[in-house]
């Protein structure tokens, strides 16, 4: 894609977003054809929705890091996207179930990076974490048919998400074998789904060091003090108001939300 189209494809998917309108598929013209053309229109979309008064990013997501998301997407690698700092709560949330198109709830293990993590950094990615938590991505069905649309305009409209809750930080070292630690996720009491850390790619660790690689590769940096959610231990569950939901995480904590 040229950069002409970039632009005009970041522009139709920041109108959608803004909107509340539901995504449909973009014109073929202006339709991501490869992940390089799907993260330029993402990176793009970033500046139309910072310039709308979305904020800015203060962390990002990767998507299809476990086997059971990917069966759930059909999708069979993993892909990244942003979170924008205003969506990003401490340790448990409230939010209105009317500002969302369809609310649906992830649990996943979060870090904290303590240091830019670029090109050449990708194979010591434990000497950039400064902390590890528990946390829950908020993610957000916000299209006509995603299964008709394919992975890239998904991976240009950040991969669903909607937003963030955090859980208090750990070091790495309270946390310790992240591959054995088990997650849980309930909601209005009820266990629905359950993982653990080994399920992120063999090592949640080696969820970090492929994006901080395919960040290389797109020439980005992960900045210091920024964070990512490594990828749902649990399938995504769609909430409504009145749920209530906890995502717990073996030794790193707990985070909760009430729908209203």
């Amino acid at each position: 894609m040229d950069q002409a189209a970039i632009e005009r494809a970041a522009e139709t998917i920041a109108r959608w977003r803004l909107d509340g309108t539901p995504i449909g598929e973009l014109p073929a013209a202006i339709r991501p054809a490869t992940e390089e053309d799907a993260y330029a229109v993402q990176a793009a979309l970033h500046g139309r929705l910072e310039e709308a008064g979305r904020g800015t990013l203060g962390g990002y997501k990767i998507g299809c890091t476990t086997p059971v998301m990917q069966e759930y997407l059909k999708i069979q690698q993993p892909c990244a996207g942003g979170v924008f700092e205003p969506t990003v709560h401490e340790r448990e949330a409230t939010v209105q179930a009317t500002s969302y198109l369809k609310l649906g709830v992830e649990c996943e293990i979060a870090v904290r990076l303590k240091r830019d993590l670029g090109a050449g950094a990708a194979d010591h990615v434990a000497d950039a974490v400064g902390a590890v938590m528990a946390a829950m991505e908020l993610v957000e069905d916000r299209y006509q048919d995603y299964g008709r649309l394919g992975i890239h305009p998904l991976i240009a409209d950040d991969f669903f998400n909607a937003g963030a809750v955090l859980g208090g930080p750990r070091s790495l070292d309270a946390a310790g074998n992240l591959t054995t630690v088990r997650g849980a996720m309930r909601i209005n009491g009820e266990v629905v789904g359950r993982g653990r850390g080994a399920d992120v790619m063999g090592h949640p660790l080696n969820a970090l060091a492929w994006i901080a690689r395919r960040y290389a590769e797109l020439g980005w940096t992960l900045p210091a003090g920024s964070f990512v959610l490594l990828g749902s231990v649990v399938q995504t569950h769609w909430v409504v108001a009145g749920d209530a939901v906890v995502c717990e995480i073996e030794r790193l904590g707990r985070t909760m939300l009430e729908v209203r």
